[in-house]
């Protein structure tokens, strides 16, 4: 196993550990800066497992519980096409979860571990899917805005520190850029088309951009595990650099469908080179984070339906290992 050995005492002193560990993360911040990549295997201090484990978890139980919003609507969606689209975008959010919980694994957690977690309420996840999808453009605005934050925020992190987190974005990163595809060719067909669809487009904009931006998480100022990420490089941008960064590649695509963006504080400033916007409801991002939020509770109970539902899987594959375990040793 990859966790094995992890935590093992060495029964040294004290004062020796310490000056070990000081040549340890000097030698560990070495590597960080070569852009060598840890594995589960090297050492690593330990706030650095921690902070990939809740990141990694985060990310995950994010994955998990996305697939939530627009699973609503594949029974209504507007044609076979768009049905089986969002078919194929829906599982694949149920394999990123998948690929996520295994690189957390490596870290010495486990996955049922992370999953009680969830299910209980402790861990977090993005607060992006605490809001309802009203209509039918929310499926697209969620591929557009909420994917299109998701990969601004996702490819720098095929270049994380840590390797098999590093390793599971790139593939996640490739499907994460159809979501976002199709996301915006649904804003795209809406704003093409009848005055309903295209108010139907504005209302969906209209209520996602500001959770859009909050999906970056607090600013840097306020933000508590930014600036060891971007020490270690798990993360190679903060918060507000990602969040400038979807603001000024977002604003033009909404130009081009012809919706209004609803800040009337946004504004270009042609001597920085970038788009000002005005001030994000922090207030409301941290009463969603604490629980809330529209669909808070909504989303957990059916998560904790679904892992009950699925509990005779689980049983049924354990006692089928257990099995073949046994004529194995026999």
């Amino acid at each position: 196993m990859y966790t094995q050995g992890l935590n093992e005492q060495t029964g040294r002193p004290v004062a020796a550990e310490a000056t070990e560990d000081e040549a340890r993360l000097r030698a560990f911040q070495a590597r960080i800066d070569a852009e060598e990549k840890i594995e589960p295997k090297d050492w690593m201090p330990d706030a650095y497992r921690q902070t990939l484990i809740r990141q990694i978890s985060q990310h995950a139980h994010s994955e998990i519980v996305g697939m939530l919003p627009e699973g609503n609507w594949i029974t209504r969606a507007p044609s076979l096409m768009r049905k089986s689209i969002l078919i194929a975008k829906v599982q694949d959010e149920g394999g990123h979860g998948a690929y996520l919980y295994s690189a957390a694994e490596t870290l010495g957690v486990s996955r049922a571990e992370l999953i009680d977690q969830l299910l209980s309420g402790r861990a977090k996840y993005s607060s992006i899917f605490n809001y309802p999808t009203l209509s039918w453009a929310d499926v697209g605005a969620i591929g557009w805005l909420v994917d299109g934050a998701a990969i601004m925020n996702q490819i720098p992190l095929c270049r994380c520190s840590y390797g098999p987190y590093a390793r599971a974005m790139i593939r996640i990163c490739k499907e994460e850029s159809f979501h976002q595809r199709q996301g915006y060719d649904i804003m795209l067909k809406l704003a093409r088309g009848t005055a309903a669809q295209r108010r139907m487009a504005q209302d969906a904009l209209d209520r996602w951009w500001w959770p859009s931006l909050m999906m970056f998480g607090p600013p840097d100022a306020a933000s508590m595990h930014t600036a060891h990420s971007v020490r270690w490089k798990i993360k190679r941008f903060t918060n507000d650099e990602l969040r400038q960064k979807f603001v000024d590649f977002t604003v033009p695509q909404a130009k081009f469908l012809g919706l209004n963006v609803p800040d009337p504080a946004l504004r270009w400033d042609a001597e920085a080179g970038m788009h000002r916007y005005g001030e994000i409801d922090w207030t409301e991002f941290n009463q969603v984070l604490k629980g809330h939020g529209p669909c808070n509770r909504e989303r957990l109970a059916e998560r904790r339906a679904a892992h009950e539902d699925g509990r005779w899987v689980r049983e049924a594959a354990a006692a089928h290992a257990a099995k073949h375990g046994a004529r194995a040793a026999a």
